[in-house]
């Protein structure tokens, strides 16, 4: 135990006397890697908000389905309720339609209005809503198949544009996090090897009186791995800030604005995946920067 002790206090020494050497290079490699980091943890954090935006507004969307003349809701509303994609199914016949479209063309008499149309025009229908909006679409064509159906209408384009976003959104994460984890890379492999060359008679000493490779650079590895995880720690700090800055600002507008709001909000789960994945990220990128910085010297 003692002697792990030891090792240990050694390698913590070492790997911050190392960071004090590397000066304002540590700063561009911890900065380099903030900037990768905070891209990468907002465009992640986005595309769930636009995937739960996008769950919840589909939620909301309903299916209109009319029927023939003649078929009643109820008979076909138990049909609809079978199937696994459906959430809610509310039947409306064609006497409670006909009321709400009078009561809202604002006319007092409905026997009257009744009388000069010969009799109730509407026919009975279904608002069906789905479970998930990616099911909208393939629910409506089902449902337009059942026998007594006549017509189905939904609107889809709003479902289909925010889809539209999320995919683009992703490719072009993937571009920058791609371009900006190279750079990220480099600027760490350019700091450790810079602080490498600093202490080259230091590490000549240590190989001469039969040091390993691994010992040696072990520090050096460690410097890599505090570059990343600084970095992802700030851009945490920094997505935070910015979220509660955009709730903020969206609880002070309109009604549909907060429903988008509350659409935005991440599952538990994800709140807590989130630092992991930006802590993960940033300690593999130290740990192949420095990997990449003291393999040339290990060679040697």
């Amino acid at each position: 135990m003692l002697k792990l002790l030891n090792k240990s206090d050694y390698l913590l020494r070492e790997t911050f006397l190392g960071l004090k050497r590397g000066g304002w290079m540590n700063w561009a490699a911890v900065s380099t890697v903030t900037v990768l980091l905070f891209l990468f943890g907002l465009s992640l954090q986005v595309s769930w908000q636009l995937e739960g935006l996008l769950t919840q507004f589909g939620s909301q969307l309903e299916i209109s389905v009319f029927l023939e003349t003649g078929v009643q809701a109820d008979s076909l509303a138990a049909t609809v309720e079978q199937f696994p994609t459906v959430s809610d199914v509310q039947p409306i016949s064609k006497e409670d339609a006909w009321e709400t479209l009078v009561d809202e063309m604002g006319i007092a008499d409905i026997e009257g209005a009744t009388s000069q149309l010969n009799g109730n025009p509407l026919v009975d229908q279904l608002n069906v809503k789905a479970r998930d909006s990616e099911d909208v679409s393939a629910l409506a064509e089902r449902i337009a198949q059942l026998p007594g159906v006549d017509e189905v209408l939904y609107v889809a384009e709003a479902v289909q544009r925010i889809a539209q976003l999320n995919q683009g959104l992703n490719w072009v994460s993937f571009g920058i996090t791609t371009m900006l984890t190279l750079t990220a890379i480099a600027v760490i492999s350019t700091t450790i090897r810079l602080i490498v060359m600093a202490r080259r008679r230091e590490i000549e000493v240590m190989q001469l009186v039969g040091a390993t490779s691994t010992w040696i650079y072990l520090p050096f590895i460690l410097q890599g791995i505090t570059f990343g995880i600084a970095g992802a720690l700030v851009a945490w700090g920094l997505i935070v800030g910015v979220e509660e800055f955009i709730h903020r600002l969206l609880a002070q507008q309109a009604d549909f604005i907060q429903f988008l709001a509350d659409g935005l909000v991440l599952p538990p789960s994800k709140l807590v995946l989130l630092p992991l994945t930006l802590l993960g990220l940033g300690s593999s990128v130290g740990l192949l920067g420095s990997l990449f910085a003291v393999r040339r010297f290990a060679l040697r």
